[in-house]
C-alpha cells in the first residue's frame, strides 16, 4: 500500500516536470524573441489551392443545400460583426456579415493578416452568405462557407498576395478567379475533417511481433509494431499511446496507391516520407504532407526478407471513411499496409515532432514500467492471500491461436496478466474508442506551435 503511493506520487511528480519542459521548451523561437520576416509568394491568377475542384472532399466538400432565413438551418450561421472588416453589403440587409462559424474564424484570422502585410489596409468582403439566388445552384455562397475578398484600397496588385494569405489563414480552398476579387469557402462545420489531427483509417493493417497482422482498431498500447528506427533498422517499436483516436468519425482519406501493389490511406495532413525520384536510401526521403503526393513520386515499402526498398505511386485518389486511428511509438514511425509513414502530422518537420513529442514518450514509458509492477505486485498479493490457486512455474500449454499461455488451469497472457485483467483492459480501451479523443499534449503543442512557428510549418 505504501509503494502504491509511492507509484502515484512519481506519476504526478513527473507530470509536472514534463508540462513545465513543454512551456519552456517549446517548438520554435523562445519568449519575448521577434519572428524573422519571411517573404511570401503571391498566388498566380486563376490559380486556385489545394489542387482539387472546390466540392472535392479534399478541398471545401460537397454542397448541403441552400440556407434560407426562415428555416432552421439559418440558426447556424453567425454574423461577423469585426470592425477591421469592411463588408460591402449592397442589399443593405446585412447579408454579407453571415457566414458559418468555420468561416467566420478564418476571414478574422486573414483580417489580422491583411493588416499585418499592409498597414493602414482593411479586409475587404464583397460577397458572403447568398439569399438571392445569384451563385450556381451548388455555391458554397449559399451555405455561408464561401467570401469573395478584396482589400479596401481595391489595388488589384495586392490579390496575388492576398490570396495567400488566405491560405495561411486556414481557408479551405482558395482561387484567385477573377482580376478583382478572390474567392475563398470552409468545410462544413459538423464535418469531421475539421477536427485538427492527421489519422489512418481504422481498418488499416500494421505488422505485429511474433507475426500476424492487426488492425489499427483492434491495435492497443504495449503492442510492438514494425517500423524503422532512427539509424535506419527495420525494428518492433512499441505503441505508447494514440494522439488521436475515434471509432466511429467520418473523415476524408487519401489513398496511394504503388506500382508494387501497396495502398497506402491516410489523412492529407499527415506525414509520409516521398521522393520525387529512385533513391535508395532511406535518409534521402523527406517526410511531407501526404496532399504533397502526387504520381510519380517515391515511398519506401516494407520489401522481400524485410528490406526497405523504394515503391513508385501510381495513383493518388480521395475517399471517405469511418474511423480515425494515430499510434504514437518509441520510434515515431510505423509501416501501414507496408508502406512506411510517420507518426506525426500538421507540422511538416519529423524531426522536430518527434523531438518535441519526447517528453511524453518518456512519460508513458514510465507509466507503462510502473503499471507492470504494480501489475506484479497486484498478482504476489493474490498468490499470498490464495486468490491465486497455483504458482506460474508450473506446467506451461501455449494456446496459439489465442495467444495466452494456460498454466495449471489459470490462464495468462504472455504478459503474465491474468485473463479478466486483459479483458478490463480491453473494455477500457473499448470505452475510449467510443469517445472522440486527440490527446491533450497534442493539443498542447499545437497550440504552442500556432503562436512560435512560422504559419508556412503547419498544413493550410
Amino acid at each position: 500500500m505504501k509503494q502504491s503511493w509511492w507509484v502515484r506520487l512519481a506519476q504526478l511528480g513527473l507530470l509536472a516536470v514534463c508540462t513545465w519542459l513543454v512551456q519552456g521548451c517549446g517548438p520554435g523561437p523562445g519568449y519575448g524573441i521577434r519572428h524573422r520576416p519571411r517573404k511570401l509568394t503571391a498566388m498566380h491568377y486563376k490559380q486556385f489551392v489545394p489542387n482539387f475542384s472546390e466540392n472535392n472532399l479534399g478541398a471545401s466538400g460537397r454542397a448541403e443545400g441552400k440556407i434560407a432565413r426562415n428555416t432552421e438551418r439559418f440558426n447556424e450561421l453567425v454574423c461577423n460583426y469585426n470592425p477591421d472588416i469592411v463588408f460591402k453589403d449592397e442589399e443593405n440587409t446585412n447579408s454579407d456579415r453571415f457566414m458559418t462559424k468555420r468561416c467566420k474564424d478564418c476571414l478574422n484570422r486573414l483580417a489580422i493578416a491583411v493588416m499585418n502585410q499592409w498597414p493602414g489596409v482593411h479586409l475587404r468582403v464583397t460577397e458572403a452568405w447568398d439569399e438571392d439566388g445569384h451563385h450556381p445552384s451548388d455555391s458554397l455562397h449559399y451555405e455561408g462557407r464561401a467570401v469573395d475578398i478584396t482589400t479596401d484600397d481595391r489595388k488589384t496588385e495586392k490579390y496575388g498576395l492576398l490570396a495567400q494569405l488566405a491560405v495561411e489563414a486556414g481557408f479551405d480552398w482558395v482561387h484567385y478567379e477573377s482580376k478583382y476579387h478572390v474567392h475563398c469557402s470552409v468545410k462544413a462545420d459538423h464535418s469531421v475533417t475539421v477536427e485538427k489531427g492527421g489519422c489512418f483509417p481504422g481498418w488499416a493493417r500494421v505488422s505485429v511481433a511474433g507475426g500476424g497482422q492487426k488492425t489499427l482498431s483492434s491495435l492497443a498500447p504495449g503492442d510492438r509494431i514494425m517500423a524503422l528506427s532512427g539509424t535506419g533498422r527495420v525494428v518492433f517499436s512499441q505503441v505508447l499511446l494514440f494522439l488521436h483516436r475515434d471509432q466511429e468519425s467520418r473523415s476524408t482519406f487519401l489513398s496511394l496507391e504503388t506500382e508494387d501493389g501497396h495502398r497506402l490511406t491516410l489523412t492529407p495532413h499527415h506525414l509520409v516520407f516521398l521522393a520525387p525520384h529512385d533513391k535508395l536510401h532511406h535518409s534521402e526521403y523527406q517526410a511531407q504532407f501526404a496532399s504533397r503526393a502526387k504520381r510519380g513520386d517515391y515511398v519506401l515499402i516494407l520489401g522481400a526478407g524485410g528490406q526497405v526498398q523504394p515503391s513508385r505511386i501510381i495513383s493518388v485518389s480521395v475517399e471517405e471513411g469511418v474511423g480515425v486511428y494515430a499510434p504514437l511509438t518509441e520510434d515515431g514511425t510505423l509501416f501501414v499496409d507496408g508502406v512506411l509513414a510517420s507518426n506525426y502530422a500538421l507540422v511538416e518537420d519529423h524531426r522536430l515532432a518527434h523531438w518535441v513529442f519526447g517528453p511524453l514518450r518518456l512519460l508513458s514509458s514510465f507509466n507503462h514500467l510502473l503499471w507492470v509492477e504494480t501489475t506484479e505486485e497486484w498478482q504476489s498479493a493474490e498468490a499470498i492471500t490464495g486468490c491465486t490457486k497455483t504458482s506460474l512455474q508450473g506446467s506451461t500449454l501455449f494456446l496459439h491461436d489465442t495467444g495466452i499461455y494456460e498454466n495449471n488451469d489459470i490462464l495468462n497472457s504472455p504478459g503474465n496478466l491474468t485473463v479478466p485483467l486483459r479483458m478490463d483492459i480491453k473494455e477500457k480501451h473499448s470505452l475510449q474508442r467510443q469517445v472522440s479523443d486527440v490527446h491533450w499534449y497534442a493539443r498542447l503543442l499545437y497550440s504552442f506551435g500556432r503562436i512560435f512557428l512560422d504559419s508556412k510549418s503547419f498544413h493550410p
